[in-house]
């Protein structure tokens, strides 16, 4: 089991079920799944940078990445239907808690001027998204072998009853989140 996995079971989910007065463990928040998402727009038609970038998701995720395609031909943007247009990957489960453990501990202290997550990423179901401009901030990327730097969009899926309880999921798994605070 994850070490995180092992945490959230043990502590952060009876701490949570407390906190918010919830009559049984199944109402307490927690994540489904996370979605990792490159895009490559251009690029993805070159079958060496697909490759490379490839390489790179599979390194950060410990799993293969689905090749996109574009759903419709948009002349502005350059793009034809069915041509790739970026890489996806969803986690769940023990690689899901890992990635989270890497992610928290390890890559988002390495951001160049990091000052915290925004709260402002959460929909009206209490999912949270944010984006990573950088994705050699992981370890697992060889830093030498980058050809150009990709930004990654990170979608953590939680099941939970209020915006309010997804936040304090994330703030029990040490996601660094800015205080909001009026200028």
């Amino acid at each position: 089991m994850a070490r995180l996995k092992e945490l959230f079971v043990k502590e952060i989910k009876p701490n949570l079920k407390k906190e918010f007065g919830y009559k049984n463990h199944f109402m307490v928040p927690q994540i489904q799944k996370i979605i990792l998402n490159m895009g490559l727009g251009l690029d993805g038609n070159d079958a060496k940078i697909l490759k490379s970038s490839q390489e790179d998701l599979a390194a950060i995720t410990g799993q293969k990445p689905v090749v996109t395609k574009f759903k419709k031909s948009i002349s502005n943007f350059k793009t034809r239907k069915n041509t790739n247009a970026g890489l996806k990957v969803t986690l769940r489960k023990n690689k899901m808690y890992e990635f989270v453990d890497r992610l928290v501990n390890i890559a988002l202290p390495r951001i160049k001027d990091f000052r915290g997550l925004s709260p402002k990423g959460f929909d009206k179901f209490g999912n949270y998204t944010f984006g990573i401009k950088e994705h050699i901030i992981f370890p697992e990327v060889n830093f030498d072998k980058v050809e150009k730097i990709r930004g990654l969009d990170i979608t953590i899926v939680i099941k939970s009853i209020k915006k309010e309880d997804s936040l304090g999921l994330l703030k029990k798994l040490n996601f660094p989140f800015r205080d909001m605070r009026s200028n």
